[in-house]
């Protein structure tokens, strides 16, 4: 089975060390995407800048167009962990707390806290899934 992307266009507005920002413009294909949400492109904004690592940044200039990829698994993994992993986290706990008798504005703010907990643990994990979560950049 051949692994699919999810590819923008984009254009290269800085680069620095082994690190090429490319600004990407959501297009109307970006509705139908079942990753749409992980890559947060054409929300709040039309415009989202990506940030690519890449041995080869020297090799790109500013102002010039090109791709940004990353695999569809890696889309819903952040879909997975930004969306769906912190609700189960917000009513499991929820769940629990009134069962074991909490009263119900305690539970919700025991749950709200422990969502935000989850989200601190990502946060402290963030380098590691910045390498697993990554995208890739190529010339047009």
């Amino acid at each position: 089975m051949a692994t699919k992307n999810i590819t923008h266009q984009g254009t290269v507005i800085n680069i620095f060390r082994d690190t090429v920002t490319v600004s990407v413009e959501s297009s109307e294909a970006c509705g139908g995407c079942a990753s749409r949400s992980a890559c947060s492109l054409g929300v709040q904004s039309n415009t989202r800048n990506i940030l690519v690592t890449t041995t080869e940044a020297t090799n790109y200039s500013i102002g010039e167009r090109v791709m940004v990829a990353t695999r569809t698994q890696m889309g819903l993994l952040a879909v997975l962990l930004c969306y769906a992993l912190p609700a189960v986290v917000l009513v499991a706990v929820l769940a629990v707390a009134v069962t074991l008798g909490m009263a119900e504005g305690l539970a919700a703010l025991v749950s709200l806290l422990s969502v935000a907990v989850y989200y601190g643990v990502i946060w402290l994990f963030r380098d590691k899934l910045a390498q697993k979560i990554s995208f890739i950049i190529y010339k047009e």
